[in-house]
């Protein structure tokens, strides 16, 4: 049992020595560059998927193993670590840090979740919408970071309300029996006799301690350790936070910058078919946005039935008085509205300058009509939508935002200084290194297999599967990065697979882009697990959800979102990129 007991503690330890010594065989035994880059993929792969080092750590396995098998010289290997890539990263992480530090984004949430009232139904669409619409812009993480406080606010605030009508309504008044209560104490619609008897309250009496009584079977929150008055409650804060975790995952689908899966198959594709110039900010967005509204638009209907039930009924009643719990609903949302104040200086400035750049992302190359890149006739591919973040980036630390001030000998209070929208301490703070060498191990990867012959080996080991249909294709593409990424990172998962997946398409003669966006898209449907992605374990960790609460609600999202996206590449994807065409910028296509 001692040995057993130090295995599982230094099991980590144990995964980074033995894994290599396991798969030593490989690059002995066969002694060709396809299998000593084979034999540091699987490396990789496995201390990914384990993570039995940082990710990020992991990632710097490339630049260490390569020359010292002879891939590829150190000097070549560091160049991938930084790319066009991580200069975008550097601009949207800018207005990212801008937006968290005036509150920006607290503003828009609360607003658009206003906007839409508070029926539960139209409530709980309303955070969706609001959370969808900031991730696109920031990370999924953090958006659902910010937005949970506000809806445990709401949470909270439901239980709060609820418990006081309980109390209030078991209080006789006037000697008459509220029948409002016996109703609740139904079970199934039939009330029992000993709940009659419960129900009819003493003269005189407060009876507040059978309402305890009777709420025994009603669960308690773990982390708060707060009953829930009725098990609609309940359902109602399990919904919230649900659609807060799911619409943060679909929001960052609509933008290349909306989650690093997507700029990771971005600076991948243009790395490796530099010639095709149709992935950029305004063709992802045309590609995803349709997929995007219609899974955040059936995820909620599907949420909702699960919980609550799908009434279309009440939610489209007009005139219908508010209950005391959409009551407790608008007031913690207008007083959390109200404490933000007016709109500042600040955040004008940094509105204004967000939707300059999402103007000249979307205008630089739209695709259907000449871009502003036009104007750069003789160097016209050298501005890149990095180009556009970067201009923005800088102004952030150029704009002033504030007067310094400081107070003199003789007491007077004087300017010296200016503080920009951001500083560089405020910008690192956000800025996800982790997630820049992650990608960047993530190129070197790629840079390895094509230098190696490792991709072309696997393309034609690969080429059988060019006898199958085309959808069933994409359908276990799909289904197999969907699974892998609920036990793996989403980064981890497409910066192993691209390498996989682009040589697979080159074998078979099909346009990689068949293959590649839908597989882009499915690496983020990570809805399964607590532990799949962030977004996910930090709603769980407010105590509202159990395990198989996520499973029951993420497998239906996940099946809906699969299908979503096979319905996309085979509809209004085929005409953006000319899918059914096998281009002249892939290998071995024919100019024409």
């Amino acid at each position: 049992m001692k040995v057993l007991s130090y295995i599982c503690i230094y099991r980590r330890l144990l995964l980074i020595v033995f894994t290599p010594l396991i798969l030593l065989p490989l690059p002995i035994i066969l002694h060709t560059k396809e299998a000593e880059c084979a034999y540091t993929l699987f490396i990789i792969a496995v201390f990914w998927l384990t993570e039995a080092l940082p990710l990020s750590v992991t990632a710097l396995l490339p630049a260490l193993l390569f020359p010292l098998l002879g891939i590829m010289p150190s000097k070549k290997v560091a160049s991938a670590y930084f790319k066009d890539f991580h200069l975008l990263l550097i601009g949207v992480m800018c207005l990212a840090t801008s937006i968290e530090k005036w509150n920006l984004h607290k503003r828009i949430a609360l607003k658009m979740v206003l906007m839409v009232g508070v029926n539960p139904a139209w409530l709980t669409l309303g955070f969706m919408c609001s959370t969808a619409f900031l991730s696109m812009w920031l990370s999924n993480t953090s958006t659902a970071a910010m937005v949970m406080p506000i809806v445990e606010a709401v949470a909270q605030q439901i239980i709060s309300a609820e418990a006081q009508v309980k109390a209030t309504q078991m209080t006789y008044d006037g000697g008459s029996t509220n029948h409002g209560l016996e109703m609740e104490e139904c079970v199934d619609g039939h009330e029992t006799n000993e709940n009659k008897e419960k129900t009819k309250p003493v003269p005189g009496h407060n009876n507040d301690a059978e309402t305890i009584s009777n709420n025994v079977e009603l669960e308690k929150n773990p982390v708060t350790g707060i009953k829930y008055p009725t098990k609609k409650d309940h359902m109602m804060c399990k919904l919230m936070c649900l659609c807060i975790a799911y619409s943060s995952t679909v929001g960052g689908l609509t933008t290349i910058t909306g989650t690093s899966t997507n700029l990771i198959f971005a600076e991948h594709f243009n790395l490796r078919y530099p010639k095709c110039r149709c992935i950029n900010f305004g063709s992802w967005f045309l590609l995803s946005f349709p997929a995007a509204i219609i899974i955040l638009v059936l995820s909620w209907i599907w949420l909702q039935w699960l919980f609550l039930g799908f009434n279309f009924k009440e939610m489209f009643k007009c005139g219908k008085a508010k209950t005391n719990e959409q009551e407790a609903y608008a007031a913690v949302i207008k007083e959390e509205y109200k404490t933000l104040g007016p709109i500042k200086y600040q955040e004008i400035i940094t509105l204004a300058l967000f939707f300059v750049m999402a103007l000249l992302w979307f205008t630089r190359d739209p695709g259907f009509v000449s871009g502003w890149s036009e104007l750069f006739t003789k160097y016209r591919d050298f501005a890149t939508d990095s180009t556009v973040a970067l201009l923005i980036g800088l102004l952030f630390f150029l704009i002033p935002a504030q007067k310094l001030t400081k107070t003199t000998p003789t007491g007077e209070i004087v300017a010296f200084d200016y503080s920009p929208l951001i500083t560089w301490k405020e910008f690192q703070s956000v800025m996800p290194w982790d997630i820049a060498i992650l990608v960047g191990g993530g190129f070197a990867l790629a840079d390895g297999c094509e230098e190696s012959g490792l991709s072309m080996w696997i393309g034609n080991k690969l080429s059988p599967l060019g006898s199958l249909p085309v959808w069933l294709i994409i359908l276990i593409s799909s289904l197999f990065v969907t699974s892998l990424t609920e036990v793996a990172s989403n980064a981890a998962t497409i910066t192993l697979l691209l390498p996989i997946l682009s040589p697979l398409a080159e074998a078979i003669h099909l346009n990689p882009l068949y293959i590649l966006i839908p597989s882009t898209l499915c690496t983020s449907f990570a809805f399964l697990l607590p532990v799949a992605n962030p977004s996910n374990a930090i709603v769980f960790s407010y105590g509202h959800l159990k395990v198989m609460d996520m499973v029951k609600a993420g497998l239906g999202v996940n099946i809906v979102a699969v299908a979503v996206v096979m319905l996309g590449t085979f509809t209004w994807m085929v005409p953006l990129f000319d899918l059914h065409t096998y281009p002249s910028w892939a290998p071995n296509g024919t100019m024409p």
